[in-house]
C-alpha cells in the first residue's frame, strides 16, 4: 500500500466527518475510513493510479471568493453557503425550480417527487437567487443551469429563462428529461425565444432496457423526438447526459458518442456521470455498479475502435492558464476552472467525414497550455511585451487551420460569442464524477465549481448540496404534498 494523501471524508451511515485516508494498491487509487458507531468502510477513488497523478499535473487552486455568503461556525462541510473555506468561484450555476417530477428514476441524486412534500420557489425566490449570484465577487456567476425534479413542469420556466438573460447570465441551460419537450413542439419553440442557451437532456443510452433500469420506463424514442423537435425549433445546442452504472450501461459509452455524432448540427457535448451511490448499499452491490473516471475513459478508446484514446483526456483545470493569460492581458478576470483535478475530465473532437478526430491531433494541448501560463505571469508582472511574445510563442503548438479558424477568435477578443462560435465546430466528450458519501473527499468539495443557489441566500456546492444539505434545505422550506395541490388545483394533473 502506498499513502497518497490523508483527507477528511463521511460516514454513509451517519453523516459524520471522519478522518480520511487514500492511497493506492495493485494501481487502484482508494479512500477509507471508520466510523466509531458504524465501522469501516472502503471505496475506489481512482481505478488508475498512472491516470490519477497525470491528472494531478494540471493542478490549479483557485483563491474562491471575496464574498461568501456564510462564516466558518459548524466545520466544512457543514457550513457551505458558502464558506471562506472554499476555493474556488461558481462556474455553473444551478437553481431547482421544482422538485415534482414526472418521472420516479430509481438513480436519482435527487430523489424527485418522492419526499413527501413539494419544494417549489416563487418567480421572486428565483429573482434572488440568480441576483445572489450574479452578486458573486471577483467573478458573477454567468452561466446557469435551470434543474429538478423536472423543470419543464413549470408553466413560467420561459419566463425564468428570460429573468436570468435580463439578470446578465450569459448561458442559461434547462436540465430536463425530455417528456414535455418530446411531446410539445410549441414548448421547445417559447423555450428557443426566450433564450435558452442548452438543453441538458438526460439520455442514459440506445436501447429500450437501459432506460428500463435508470428511468423505469423504455424512453428511446422519447430521447429522440426531443432531439428532433429542438432541432425543428431552432435550438442548435444540445447536451447529451449519461448517468453511467457498470453492468447496465457501460458497453453503450460508444454508441451514445456515435449517436451524437450522427446528431452533430444539434448536440454539442456528452457529458457522462458516473453514478452517486447513496443510502446503505452492500459492499459487493456498490463495487459492482461503481465506475470511475478512468474506467470511463478506456471505455471510450475501447468503444470507439481508438479515435478517441485514453490520453487525449484531460482534467477540467486544464483551462485555467489560458482564463488567466486572456484575463491579464485585457486587464479583467474571467471564469477559471478551478475544480479538483480528480472531479473530471473532457476532450474536444471533430467531426470529419464522420469519424471523430480529437483536439490532441491539431495541438500540443500539454505545451500550449504552459505556454499559456507563461502568459499570464509576464502579464502579472507588467510585462507586455513579453506576455504578448510568449502568445505568439503559444500559437506554434496549434495547427495553422485550427488557429486561423478556431482559437484566434477566442484569445484576440475574450468575448463568449467567440467561445460559443468555438464550441459548435467541436463535440466535447466529458465526464464529471460526483461524490456520495462512500467517496467523499472533503478536498475536493473545497473546490467545487457547481454550485446550487437556494431560496434560504445560501450558494452550495454539488456534491454537499446532494450528499447532506438536500434534504433539509428542501423539508424546513418545502410544503406537504396535498396542501400543495389545494393550492395548486390546476396543476395536479402533474406529479407530484
Amino acid at each position: 500500500m502506498r499513502e497518497i494523501k490523508r483527507t477528511k471524508s463521511l460516514c454513509p451511515e451517519c453523516l459524520k466527518v471522519l478522518d480520511a485516508l487514500v492511497f493506492e494498491e495493485n494501481n487502484v487509487v482508494y479512500i477509507k475510513k471508520e466510523c466509531p458507531e458504524h465501522g469501516f468502510f472502503q471505496d475506489v477513488y481512482w481505478s488508475d493510479y498512472e491516470a490519477y497523478e497525470r491528472a494531478k499535473k494540471f493542478d490549479y487552486v483557485g483563491s474562491g471568493l471575496e464574498n461568501p455568503r456564510r462564516a466558518t461556525k459548524n466545520g466544512c462541510p457543514y457550513d457551505c453557503g458558502i464558506c471562506p473555506q472554499h476555493r474556488s468561484h461558481t462556474v455553473l450555476a444551478i437553481i431547482d425550480v421544482t422538485n415534482r417530477c414526472n418521472l420516479r428514476c430509481p438513480v436519482c441524486f435527487a430523489t424527485a417527487g418522492t419526499t413527501g412534500y413539494v419544494c417549489e420557489p416563487t418567480l421572486e425566490e428565483i429573482k434572488e437567487m440568480l441576483v445572489n449570484l450574479r452578486s458573486n465577487r471577483p467573478v458573477p456567476a454567468d452561466a446557469l443551469q435551470l434543474s429538478g425534479g423536472e423543470p419543464t413542469i413549470r408553466k413560467d420556466l420561459t419566463d425564468i429563462v428570460k429573468m436570468a438573460k435580463d439578470l446578465g447570465f450569459k448561458h442559461v441551460e434547462v436540465n430536463t428529461n425530455g417528456l414535455r419537450m418530446a411531446s410539445d413542439l410549441e414548448f421547445c419553440r417559447s423555450l428557443e425565444e426566450s433564450g435558452v442557451s442548452t438543453i441538458y437532456l438526460q439520455f442514459d443510452g440506445v436501447t429500450s432496457d437501459v432506460y428500463k433500469f435508470t428511468r423505469g420506463v423504455d424512453l428511446v424514442d422519447v430521447k429522440k423526438k426531443a432531439i428532433e423537435n429542438c432541432r425543428i425549433a431552432g435550438i442548435d445546442s444540445i447536451v447529451l447526459v449519461c448517468t453511467l452504472i457498470r453492468g447496465v450501461n457501460d458497453h453503450q459509452v460508444g454508441d451514445i458518442i456515435k449517436f451524437a455524432v450522427e446528431n452533430f448540427d444539434v448536440v454539442r457535448c456528452v457529458n457522462f456521470q458516473p453514478v452517486s451511490l447513496c443510502g446503505r448499499i452492500p459492499v459487493q452491490e456498490r463495487m459492482k455498479m461503481r465506475i470511475t473516471i478512468p474506467d470511463w475513459m478506456k471505455l471510450v478508446e475501447e468503444q470507439t475502435g481508438g479515435q478517441i484514446k485514453t490520453t487525449d483526456f484531460y482534467p477540467v483545470p486544464t483551462v485555467v492558464p489560458v482564463s488567466k493569460a486572456v484575463g491579464a492581458i485585457k486587464g479583467k478576470r474571467y471564469v477559471e476552472f478551478t475544480a479538483h483535478p480528480h472531479c473530471g475530465m473532457a476532450t474536444y473532437i471533430f467531426v470529419e467525414d464522420g469519424r471523430m478526430v480529437p483536439i490532441t491531433k491539431y495541438a500540443n494541448v500539454d505545451k500550449f497550455i504552459e505556454s499559456m501560463r507563461k502568459v499570464y505571469e509576464e502579464a502579472e508582472r507588467g510585462h507586455d511585451l513579453k506576455a504578448k511574445m510568449h502568445l505568439i510563442g503559444a500559437l506554434r503548438y496549434v495547427k495553422f487551420s485550427m488557429l486561423r479558424k478556431y482559437i484566434w477568435p477566442v484569445l484576440k477578443t475574450g468575448s463568449y460569442k467567440a467561445l460559443g462560435d468555438l464550441h459548435r465546430k467541436m463535440l466535447m466528450i466529458s465526464a464529471m464524477h460526483f461524490m456520495d458519501p462512500y467517496n467523499f473527499d472533503l478536498e475536493r468539495v473545497q473546490r467545487c465549481v457547481i454550485h446550487y443557489a437556494t431560496p434560504d441566500g445560501r450558494i452550495i456546492p454539488f456534491c454537499t448540496m446532494n450528499s447532506i444539505h438536500r434534504p433539509l434545505m428542501e423539508k424546513s422550506l418545502g410544503i406537504p404534498i396535498g396542501e400543495w395541490r389545494a393550492k395548486h388545483r390546476a396543476e395536479v394533473t402533474a406529479v407530484a
